[in-house]
């Protein structure tokens, strides 16, 4: 099928849809009819929850003082007492469950408050550093911790919201949401949506259960065609599921040399990427979980002795781990330098000998321990690799290095981003290893060859160009959402 014709099918699949909102009416079931209406359903859950909860408490105490997470929020999650929402305008209730999600809502939301400027935008999320972001990116929206399943929880927080239209970014299905939406008539909608094999087992397994409890989503925007024929099987209704693509790839940022990154690679002593007369090399490992680090420290290890000049940044997924990577590498014989320890306008001056027991030829690693900084790091880099795809994590996203031309490499799990991986592959945009050995090789050819990292860099940058408009096609599926009065959208 020719892109043209592809994009008429999707907008004939969007027009169909947007008729039938319009003129039909939904099937209708009391609550009782409700998987998860039933009270007894709703008790059998809150006491599931509450008894894992207790189960994990030792390791969320553990977490939280060993690297400091899970200190905020809970008074949030298991009370579902959030900012009350000031006015009477329309409101959409929009969730994200982190960083990632958060970030892909920039290119829904811009078109979407200029062509609802009456409506209220009112953002939950699941994390501490997902809610960080969003109060950084979207200042003039609320923002808060998304209330847990808790059936109290979730009553309260809509009862402080007061929602006309819940938009869940990718697959948060929790069940006592999804009744108490149904309950009270608000419309809900799946943005982004995917689903991964693991999850459409788990979903399959409940047979016709999974369609009553999420009876209350009249739209699925899913990625892929795959994602679709697997609702399909879920006994979802076809109506329902339209494709619209991924908005990942409208929300990864495209303009290369931003000031951002010129800033960066001042503070760390190294050359702007658009500078004839750079000589150094530039290895970003991103999104890195345990035990990538080891890996990576290994390979760059051997590659210095092909390539001196070459320059490891290193941006762990999560950043509370940093200091104890840092003291991990300090006792290896690493030199380390910290982002958060540099400042505007002094500039990181790399040492001929960082000190008297490490040798000229182990450069310092530079570590990012800081948040909302991968994005311009990622333009540093002469070529990437994107961790989470060696451990059990499924990946993390790839498409942010690839947008901006970079080189880029990734292990062999990735099931996450699998239909993204593939693509990349097949476009001959990106490199996928399957061992630390073919990471050594691949770094290793590319860092060699030039002309080689450039067109494969040009060849990523091209493909992400290519597959943008998500955001916009998913705004146009939930144009009646947003279209009609709110009673009557209730109503429907």
């Amino acid at each position: 099928m020719t892109p043209a014709r592809a994009a008429a099918a999707k907008n004939t699949n969007i027009a169909a849809l947007r008729h039938a909102l319009r003129t039909s009416q939904l099937p209708q079931r009391t609550s009782r009819q409700l998987w998860t209406g039933c009270p007894l359903m709703a008790n059998l859950l809150d006491a599931l929850y509450a008894l894992a909860l207790i189960g994990v408490s030792p390791w969320l105490l553990w977490q939280r003082w060993r690297y400091g997470k899970y200190r905020r929020g809970w008074w949030e999650k298991l009370t579902g007492c959030l900012p009350p929402r000031p006015g009477d305008q329309p409101c959409l209730w929009l969730h994200a469950v982190s960083v990632g999600e958060v970030l892909l809502l920039r290119p829904f939301l811009t078109p979407f408050r200029r062509q609802y400027p009456h409506w209220q935008v009112y953002l939950t999320v699941g994390t501490q550093s997902g809610l960080e972001v969003a109060r950084r990116q979207f200042r003039d929206l609320i923002s808060a911790f998304a209330p847990g399943d808790f059936t109290w929880a979730v009553r309260q927080a809509f009862d402080h919201i007061r929602p006309d239209v819940l938009l869940l970014t990718e697959l948060e299905l929790w069940p006592n949401w999804l009744a108490e939406a149904k309950r009270r008539g608000i419309p809900v909608a799946v943005i982004n949506g995917r689903i991964s094999p693991r999850s459409f087992r788990g979903y399959r397994w409940l047979g016709r259960a999974f369609s009553r409890y999420t009876s209350a989503i009249r739209l699925w925007a899913v990625q892929n065609e795959t994602y679709a024929q697997r609702l399909r099987q879920l006994r979802i209704p076809p109506e329902r599921i339209v494709v619209t693509g991924s908005m990942k790839f409208d929300g990864v940022a495209t303009a290369q040399c931003s000031p951002q990154t010129r800033m960066l690679a001042q503070s760390f002593g190294l050359s702007s990427p658009d500078d004839p007369h750079k000589t150094e090399l530039v290895w970003v490992a991103g999104s890195t979980q345990d035990p990538e680090e080891r890996l990576v420290l290994q390979v760059y290890g051997k590659l210095l002795e092909r390539f001196p000049h070459l320059r490891l940044i290193l941006v762990p997924r999560h950043p509370e781990r940093c200091a104890e990577l840092a003291r991990w590498m300090e006792s290896s014989g690493w030199a380390v330098v910290r982002r958060s320890a540099l400042r505007p306008g002094r500039p990181f001056h790399w040492p001929h000998s960082p000190s008297p027991s490490i040798p000229a030829s182990k450069p310092p690693i530079l570590l990012v321990d800081t948040l909302g900084e991968l994005a311009y790091v990622w333009e540093l880099a002469d070529v990437a690799f994107v961790g989470g795809s060696f451990g059990n994590r499924g990946g993390q996203n790839m498409l942010e290095p690839a947008a901006l031309g970079v080189a880029v490499i990734f292990g062999p799990n990735v099931w996450n981003f699998q239909d993204i991986a593939e693509q990349l592959c097949q476009q001959q945009a990106a490199v996928q290893v399957r061992s630390p050995g073919e990471l050594e090789a691949a770094l290793a050819q590319l860092l060699a060859t030039p002309q080689l990292r450039r067109e494969l860099g040009q060849r990523a940058r091209q493909f992400v160009l290519a597959q943008q408009g998500a955001a916009r096609r998913t705004l146009d599926a939930l144009q009646p959402f947003f279209a009609r009065p709110t009673a009557q959208l209730h109503a429907a």
